[in-house]
């Protein structure tokens, strides 16, 4: 069905910024520049500077950045790493693809890990953490980097839906060894495909992600002159294939510039709702912009809570709001992950069932932003 209001809207963000995104796209065509070119370097480093780290490392997707921040660790079988379940598959997919185990943990109430429950799943085992920045809102991290610290563990930041939050003034990315994040088309700064990014401070662990994420081999703009000299390609360990192209991080140069305004207004629209929809039926909020305190929220998605989600999802759709729902099944409920059954995580199976995304994006006009909070509150109206 066409929807009054989308839940994401592509083709009119395209249409924004039309002029600079052809501009972008005919010169890297017409010149070739597909594979390990400027634009690709420019963008691993203005995203690494933007988090405070000193490397990225382009790669084809975040699930790839996760993945080799983990391998190049040397995680593997016998080893735990903690994460939560209420996340994207794509995070504990690489635990398992690793060989290690995941151990999963419960969230709060702002969707993200709670830090409380950590301890208690420490084994001999354990070696990594994996917190997961969910809708844009930073982990508590001062907390979690206290009991890695304490325990010796690994941080690796999934900040797949967080760049350009923040928590006590850090940004999100800028605490781990590693932070990870993803580039796809419906995240904030999203390109036209996959794409994704690991940033560290770590040089040796950064030189062993160049070469990983390509079959072992040194990307050209890291060669010596004497490298580059020589006809042969030296594979210095045995690697896999996760690029970010030049093609997409051209795009991503391009949205960079318009970010921080694109922050600025998805803050305005979730003060928007917060006004709009406080009070309203057995609604449970997002905290507003002006009542984060130590955290800044970039509102990659902005997800209420009801105990009448189906039918409140189902009601909207009839009035032409697209709405989204992740995830209904707990990932350790799925049948087919039985070596996540053993787990008993309260607070998501309760989360699961009530999450409902409202549309957010940019392009997003005030009076949509009236009509979708009209329509929720004729729904706990009637």
């Amino acid at each position: 069905m066409e929807y009054r209001v989308p839940f994401i809207n592509y083709p009119l963000q395209y249409k924004k910024i039309k002029e600079e995104i052809d501009e972008a796209f005919f010169r890297i065509m017409e010149s070739g520049d597909l594979i390990y070119r400027s634009d690709m370097v420019k963008f691993e480093k203005d995203i690494a500077s933007f988090v405070g780290k000193k490397y990225g490392i382009g790669t084809g997707s975040c699930t790839g950045a996760l993945f080799l921040s983990l391998y190049a660790n040397g995680i593997g079988p016998g080893d735990e790493v903690i994460t939560v379940d209420h996340t994207y598959i794509a995070t504990i997919d690489v635990i398992v693809r690793c060989g290690a185990t995941p151990v999963l943990v419960d969230i709060r109430d702002d969707f993200n890990m709670d830090p409380d429950l950590i301890e208690a799943a420490i084994t001999k085992r354990t070696k990594a953490i994996i917190p997961v920045h969910l809708n844009g809102r930073c982990c508590e991290m001062d907390k979690i980097m206290e009991i890695a610290r304490r325990h010796n563990l690994l941080v690796i930041e999934d900040a797949a839906q967080a760049l350009g939050a923040k928590y006590n003034q850090k940004p999100a990315g800028s605490f781990g060894k590693t932070s990870c994040f993803s580039f796809y088309p419906a995240k904030i700064l999203g390109s036209y495909g996959e794409a994704g990014m690991v940033c560290t401070d770590d040089e040796e662990l950064a030189h062993k992600l160049y070469l990983l994420r390509d079959h072992g081999e040194k990307p050209s703009y890291l060669k010596t002159e004497e490298e580059k000299k020589s006809k042969d390609s030296k594979i210095y360990c045995w690697g896999f294939n996760t690029i970010l192209d030049n093609l997409q991080a051209a795009f991503l140069n391009v949205k960079l510039k318009h970010f921080p305004e694109w922050i600025k207004r998805r803050r305005e629209i979730a003060s928007f709702y917060n006004e709009g929809l406080s009070g309203v039926g057995d609604l449970i909020l997002p905290p507003a912009p002006e009542q984060e305190g130590r955290f800044f929220d970039v509102f990659q998605n902005y997800v209420i809570r009801s105990k009448q989600r189906d039918s409140l999802a189902q009601y909207l759709e009839s009035r032409g709001v697209e709405t989204l729902i992740k995830w209904k099944t707990p990932n350790y409920r799925q049948e087919n992950l039985k070596e996540l059954h053993r787990f008993n995580l309260p607070k998501t199976d309760q989360v699961s069932q009530e999450v409902l995304s409202l549309p957010i994006y940019p392009e997003l006009e005030d009076a949509q932003v009236e009509y979708v909070i009209k329509c929720v509150r004729d729904f706990f109206a009637k």
